[in-house]
């Protein structure tokens, strides 16, 4: 019998966006003529809860709570519920105007007598000058955002206490090193919104008819619901098949010993997907076979892992471009927290997901779980093949927006996907994450915006050179302020992931990793940041050599179901968590551009040390100038157009001799230089060559050659002024 598969992320990940992993297998499935259906049931559930009938069912379960006399609510959910008739009203309209069909209904909400307004909302005064730099659209997606916030607030306090609007049952995930709670939970009678979720589950599930039910599993917020899908499809359609896989298996699920789980699922497959599916497919077409690739199963009663496959994971030119059919990219909502800018970008606006590079180009960040194959087997995608699959995207969506959701994106691979949209001229919105080391030149940065690059997102880490060390990041404080600066200048947004409470880190190094990071943010080189306190994971050098990093597991036992978070002393017996507070805070005034003239000391209720950091250290190390040392196999690329040119006459002392003049003309402005006749016929001539639309690329020393057969002195000419003024409007070396 040929093999159908439905393909499915659960509750709930992302508003804006549909979780990739489903698009990325149904297109390598397209390139083996394979049927199959994909689903989000994360925005299914959001929009058939955020809707009039939604919010008409929602109050009328809670009703009860309010009708129980002795009943514990808070005045804010009495209140909302008090005003439910307001809510009802509005929902609709509001989730629209979220999709992008309803712009006109920002002027009403930003009247601010449109919406009803609960606890959520107390935070505007503090934020009210944050909108002068705020759209009338912008301003209103943000009072929605308010809106539905406090209706998740109501939900979680009258109606089911694990709902998140980018996680559910979140922390029955976490660190479950033991399937018990879980399995309890699912015993229990489904909450509302399981009913809700299952009511959806079951209309596809009769609509597709699917021989392979395959569930995705990207987080630990995800986890839960997959199980309530998976006992659905298990009690009602025996006959089906099921399987999980994504991220959460790779990293949490790789010791799994727990048959119960098996009640549920009839495969749990690891790390990339392709392959495993495709014997998964084949065994079932052929019950006799017993070829496996990286999957759990059960097997006379006891849970076996098999990898006796013969086939190699695909290269990552045949795995096809991500497929978004079948998903409801209309109906997608975008909201906007307004306090953090990377968070923005993340949940609003919609973004087609690709990836660079198959693991870490790397690899060595010693808190990283680079042990395993999605980060270890580093495998680049060509430039060609890259912008063959945004092309393809962009006719198939309709959308020109992408996060490149690499672990860390290669500066050359960047540079030569750089080169290749330019070239075939594609009006393309991108960003990514990335390690911030010296290959990004001003240069690089200035090429990669003129690409349609926004932003950058990489890890700072612990901003002291001991533990950046320690950590093997390969970069120092110093390098990272040059390369922020770099980006900044070229006006692409930076973003910093920070990090507290590494082993044998010091308060001493905390307080001076927070004064780097606030003379950073004061230089105006970083935009956004996040602090994340260190988490020990398995598959981390940390968590497999933990006596190298000064840290003690707690216990060596593996769990039978989850096994990555794990509990450790720290040799500093430093209590890491007492900064937390004190850290966020800090960063939130600083991404705000105020408060750098406090004292460390103010944002902590104890006692810290005073930094060692010198003020001016960021402020130094950015004052460094470049040296004029260009290698000679760097590429010369001129993003400019053709300039119009004249020559003249000039004339000193009785010598007179011709002149040029050349007229260039940006997307801003126009400016002129003047040469020497020679020079500017030369000059004329190599920016036709070196032109980013030519099927050549020149190297500085080709450049410098051509040149040198017809006039003298090179390098007085490079570093002229006109060639300067060239450089600042697009004449780049990279």
């Amino acid at each position: 019998m040929k093999t159908k598969l439905f393909v499915i992320t659960p509750p709930f990940t992302q508003l804006n966006t549909p979780y990739p992993a489903t698009a990325y297998i149904k297109g390598f499935l397209n390139t083996k003529n394979i049927e199959s259906v994909q689903a989000d049931l994360g925005i299914d559930v959001i929009l058939e809860l955020f809707s009039k009938k939604g919010l008409i069912d929602l109050f009328q379960v809670s009703s009860f709570k309010f009708e129980v006399s002795g009943s514990e609510i808070s005045d804010n959910s009495k209140r909302i519920f008090a005003l439910q008739d307001e809510y009802i009203k509005t929902i609709d309209s509001v989730i629209q105007f979220l999709q992008g069909k309803n712009p006109t209904l920002a002027l009403q909400i930003c009247q601010e007598d449109f919406l009803p307004e609960a606890s959520r909302f107390a935070q505007l005064e503090e934020l009210d000058w944050a909108f002068g730099t705020m759209g009338t659209q912008d301003k209103a997606k943000h009072l929605a955002t308010l809106y539905l916030e406090d209706i998740s607030d109501f939900i979680v306090e009258c109606v089911d206490e694990n709902f998140g609007f980018s996680r559910y049952a979140e922390r029955l995930g976490r660190s479950a090193n033991s399937f018990d709670e879980l399995y309890d939970a699912l015993q229990q009678k489904p909450t509302y919104i399981d009913s809700i979720l299952i009511s959806l589950l079951k209309a596809k599930i009769e609509t597709v008819k699917p021989t392979l039910f395959l569930i995705s599993v990207p987080f630990p917020g995800n986890l839960y619901s997959a199980f309530r899908c998976a006992q659905w499809v298990k009690e009602n359609h025996p006959e089906i098949k099921i399987s999980m896989g994504g991220g959460f298996p790779n990293t949490e699920l790789r010791s799994l010993s727990d048959k119960r789980v098996f009640e549920f699922f009839d495969f749990i497959t690891l790390d990339d997907g392709e392959v495993p599916i495709e014997e998964l497919i084949f065994h079932l077409e052929n019950p006799d076979s017993d070829s496996f690739k990286r999957t759990f199963l059960l097997e006379n009663g006891e849970v076996v892992y098999k990898n006796n496959s013969l086939k190699h994971d695909y290269k990552q030119a045949y795995v096809g471009t991500p497929d978004y059919s079948d998903l409801p990219l209309d109906k997608y909502i975008s909201v906007i927290e307004i306090v953090n800018p990377m968070h923005r970008m993340w949940s609003d606006g919609r973004w087609n997901k690709l990836t660079m590079a198959h693991g870490c180009y790397w690899g060595k960040c010693t808190f990283c779980d680079i042990s395993l194959d999605y980060i270890k087997v580093y495998e680049p995608v060509a430039a060609s093949l890259l912008c063959d699959r945004i092309e393809e995207l962009i006719e198939k969506t309709g959308q020109n927006g992408f996060h490149f959701v690499d672990e860390a994106a290669p500066p050359a691979l960047m540079r030569a996907l750089a080169l290749e949209i330019l070239k075939r001229k594609l009006a393309v919105t991108w960003w990514t994450n990335i390690r911030f080391e010296k290959s990004f030149s001003k240069d690089l940065c200035l090429l990669l915006k003129a690409s349609g690059c926004i932003a950058v997102s990489g890890g700072l880490e612990v901003a002291s050179d001991r533990l950046l060390k320690l950590i093997d990041k390969g970069v120092t404080v110093e390098q990272v302020a040059k390369v922020t600066r770099n980006f900044t200048e070229a006006g692409i947004m930076v973003h910093a992931y920070l990090m507290y409470g590494y082993p044998t880190q010091t308060i001493q190094e905390t307080v001076d990793s927070l004064e780097m990071v606030r003379q950073l943010f004061e230089a105006g080189v970083l935009q956004s940041g996040f602090w994340h306190q260190f988490a020990l994971t398995a598959h981390s050098p940390v968590g497999l050599y933990p006596e190298q990093f000064g840290v003690t597991k707690k216990t060596e036992a593996i769990g039978t179901f989850a096994n990555n978070d794990i509990e450790y002393t720290d040799s500093t017996g430093i209590n890491h968590d007492k900064f937390s507070f004190g850290l966020k805070k800090s960063l939130f005034n600083f991404m705000h551009g105020i408060c750098f003239d406090y004292e460390l000391q103010d944002w902590f209720d104890f006692k810290i040390p005073k930094t060692k950091i010198h003020p001016d250290f960021i402020f130094n190390a950015l004052e460094e100038q470049n040296d004029f040392n260009t290698k000679p196999n760097a590429k010369v690329v001129w993003l400019g157009g053709k300039p119009s040119a004249s020559i003249f006459t000039k004339s000193k002392k009785g010598r007179s001799w011709e002149m040029m003049s050349l007229t260039f003309h940006d997307k801003k402005e126009s400016f002129d230089i003047q040469t020497s006749k020679e020079e500017g016929e030369w000059l004329v001539s190599i920016l036709s060559k070196i032109a980013v639309s030519g099927s050549k690329s020149y190297t500085f020393q080709e450049v410098k050659n051509d040149f040198e057969t017809s006039l003298e002195d090179f390098e007085l000419f490079w570093y002229s002024k006109p060639v300067n003024a060239l450089r600042e409007f697009g004449l780049l070396v990279l």
